[in-house]
Formats: C-alpha cells, structure tokens, sequence
C-alpha cells in the first residue's frame, strides 16, 4: 500500500507542525481527533482536513485512515499509540517514544502481533543532510569515529504548572531535548557500554540541565548536553580519524554542515533545501516501511527496536539523575515487585 491516508491525534503545536509539512508535501490528510469537537473542528478549517472528530476513540475507529499520528504529551503516547494499533492503524509516534522501555516494549510486541508499523517521529533521522550524513560516515571519510558531542539548550518556560516542568506530564529536559543529541549518538556509534549522567533537578523534581558521557564498542565518546533553560549554540560535532563534520546550528533541524580533513582542508560543504519544517520525510519513510510490508521497520532510520532500547538509555540517565515520573514509574515498580 502506497499513499496512505493520515489521521492526526491531538491539535498542539506539534500537530500543526506535521499537518503543515503533510500538506505542502501533498500527502493524504483525512482526519483529526482531539478530545473537544471545537479543538477539532478549528485545526481541521486551518489546514483543510475533511473530518474532524471529538475523541480519540472516534478517529481510530475511522475507517477512511490507515495511519496515525500520535502528538499528545509524553505520558499519553503508550495509551494513545496502544489505541491505534489495537483498531487496526499504524502508528507515528511523538517523540520520545513512550516514558519507559517497558512501555515501548509493549508497543512494539502489540505492532508484531497486528503486523503494523510503529514508528517513532525522530524526524531528524530522516532529514537530508542527516541521510548525507550516514552515506560519508558509511564509505569512510572520516576513518574511525573517535567521538560525537552535541547539545540541545533552549530557553524555555519556568513556570511550574508548565508540561515542561511538571513530572506527572514528563516534564523535564531529558525526553523532549535530551532525546534529539542521545538519538543522534545512537544513529552514529550505536549502543552505549557505559552511561554517566548529571542533571540539575528544579523545585517539580524535573531535570533542567542533563549532560551525558557514554563509551562506545570500540572505546569511543559521546557527550551531550541538554537544557530547558539556558539557549546555547545547538551544534553537533562528528569527529574521526581522518576527518570530521561539523553541524551547524540549528544541528537537528535542516541546516548545513562541513567535512574538515584533519588537515584543514574543506571535503564538503552541504546545505539542506527543505519546504517547511521538514517533518514530511519522516511521513515518506512510514510510508515506505508499510509499502514494504515491514512491520520491524527494518527498512527505518530508525525501526521500533532501537527506539526501545533508546528508552531503555533514557531509563538510566533518568535512574542516574534521580528523575522520578509519578504513576509511571510507580506502575513498573509494583509490577518488577509482584
């Protein structure tokens, strides 16, 4: 199946954001759901969207829509995701993914049992020039890839009651920045042997400040370092033996980067050209994982089981930092003990 035809669950920003790159990429939007008939029925006038539904219930139970994307808060992915795919769609979830492993774990054997993609909406997999990137990574340019530092710092709202700051809506720096470098590290040396984290925890309990330090098989080092509160530069740095890339600010969004031999010397000047935010390629990927009959997402970026053990890597920075999220992690405790 080629084509699909996409509903989207929930009308925030985020939403927006996909719904504006679906349309200008001419993708099938066909629906949205949001838990008011008003909230819906005003993002479905903004981009032009033929039904416009008051519950999530009602829009995955839409006949007329094969895939959904999930762009809810945090805490609400499991359950919404799990909603989806147990009406038959496929699913693009926000990311992080879930809260915890043990969460996408269940997504992903649920997706297995369907024979549905579930795919989480790392959307900077799936840029040019990260797809550059992973081609001059791959034939060598840089010889051993020897570390990868990256941040991702904004100034962003302190108010208490703010989804950013409040832990029962997983609130914190780690899963809605942190994602974006930890990802990017993955993508480039793989599975962490090792995880040391620091945080700076605010009056809510949420992490403000998160820095990692990880090794890698064959002893690399990745850092990273992520803020809610203070806007830094937003780069990435990819550094080998023979030469290394630098990413331009804003690194995890389309933008431009450089390949510097170790002697200076320019290899390769790059610069995205992208129509809107980008978010469309990620779309085009899903697609091509469905088209392809794939339900792992073998053919991905990034398939559903790297995404579960990226949570598992967040579960240990969050364990290491003392971040704590209430109900969550009080669920899979109770569960471990019984």
């Amino acid at each position: 199946m080629t084509g699909l035809r996409w509903g989207i669950l929930a009308t925030g920003g985020i939403a927006a954001s996909f719904a504006s790159d679906l349309r200008t990429a001419g993708l099938d939007l066909q629906a949205v759901g949001s838990r008011s008939q008003e909230s819906a029925d005003a993002f479905a006038a903004r981009f032009d969207i033929p039904r416009a539904h008051a519950s999530y219930e009602s829009l995955v139970a839409d006949p007329d829509i094969d895939i959904v994307y999930v762009a809810t808060p945090h805490p609400m992915h499991h359950e919404n995701a799990r909603l989806a795919l147990e009406h038959g769609k496929h699913v693009l979830v926000e990311k992080a993914f879930t809260v915890t492993r043990a969460q996408a774990e269940d997504l992903q054997r649920l997706a297995a049992e369907k024979g549905l993609i579930a795919m989480e909406a790392m959307w900077t997999r799936y840029l040019p020039h990260m797809v550059r990137i992973r081609e001059i990574i791959a034939d060598g340019t840089l010889g051993e890839i020897r570390s990868v530092m990256a941040d991702h710092t904004q100034s962003l709202p302190t108010d208490p009651a703010h989804r950013l700051n409040a832990l029962e809506l997983g609130g914190g720096a780690l899963l809605d920045l942190g994602i974006y470098p930890v990802s990017f590290i993955w993508d480039v040396l793989g599975e962490p042997v090792t995880v040391q984290a620091s945080a700076r925890l605010v009056e809510t309990g949420a992490d403000a400040e998160v820095a990692t330090i990880m090794t890698h098989t064959g002893g690399a080092i990745s850092t990273s370092f992520s803020s809610s509160r203070t806007a830094g530069p937003n780069t990435a740095t990819v550094l080998g033996t023979k030469a290394r890339i630098e990413i331009d600010r804003v690194w995890y969004s389309p933008t431009s980067f450089r390949v510097i031999g170790t002697d200076g010397t320019v290899l390769e000047d790059y610069a995205s050209q992208v129509d809107g935010r980008g978010m469309q390629y990620q779309a085009f990927a899903a697609e091509g994982a469905v088209a392809a009959a794939d339900p792992a997402g073998g053919v991905l970026a990034l398939p559903i089981a790297e995404s579960v053990a990226i949570m598992g890597t967040l579960d240990e920075i969050r364990r290491q930092v003392g971040v704590v999220y209430p109900g969550v992690d009080d669920a899979h405790a109770d569960g471990e003990a019984s």
